[in-house]
């Protein structure tokens, strides 16, 4: 736990004891591979008949769907930019996706919440790029806009090497808050 409310873990966030996961989905919303595979897989066919209902989402938005099969009792869709090379807005529309999330999660007065790392599998973002945009806007949402309902975020990082990114980015985000 880091910051009371942080919690940065490597691990399948679709197995989260969470309210809610976001799954980093393509415009389309009906499924693909990485993270939006294994959540589609996991939650079971009634998602993607609820995510045709949705008619896609644009980059940098998200909707949301109930969970199904999944711990978790919702599932919040962002669609994160393809990298370039950062000169089209991809920085923009990464954080965009974070805001997006946690303003729907304070509207369905979420508790907890996983995020993946959006953007940086086959859309090509740099890690260590992606992971200071993500914990900064997250600190941002909790700790300096002060919404209520988040009582907890969790970055659930598939391997080690996101891990280490993401771990180095809330050291680094936290050191230049107190210093």
């Amino acid at each position: 736990m880091i910051s009371g409310k942080i919690t940065l873990l490597e691990g399948d966030i679709t197995q989260q004891q969470v309210d809610a996961i976001v799954n980093a989905a393509n415009t389309s919303l009906l499924g693909g591979g990485g993270v939006d595979g294994a959540i589609h897989l996991a939650a079971g066919p009634e998602l993607l008949v609820e995510c045709r209902r949705l008619k896609g989402c644009k980059t940098g938005d998200a909707k949301i769907t109930k969970g199904y099969n999944l711990p978790a009792d919702w599932v919040i869709h962002t669609v994160g930019p393809v990298w370039h090379d950062g000169k089209y807005g991809e920085d923009e529309q990464l954080a965009s996706c974070y805001r997006r999330c946690l303003a729907i999660a304070e509207q369905y007065e979420i508790r907890s919440i996983a995020f993946p790392a959006i953007s940086t599998g086959v859309y090509g973002f740099p890690m260590e790029r992606a992971a200071k945009i993500a914990v900064k806007q997250v600190m941002t949402f909790l700790f300096l806009e002060n919404h209520s309902s988040l009582e907890a975020v969790m970055f659930v990082c598939f391997n080690r090497q996101t891990y280490d990114c993401y771990r180095s980015a809330l050291k680094e985000i936290l050191s230049n808050e107190q210093g």
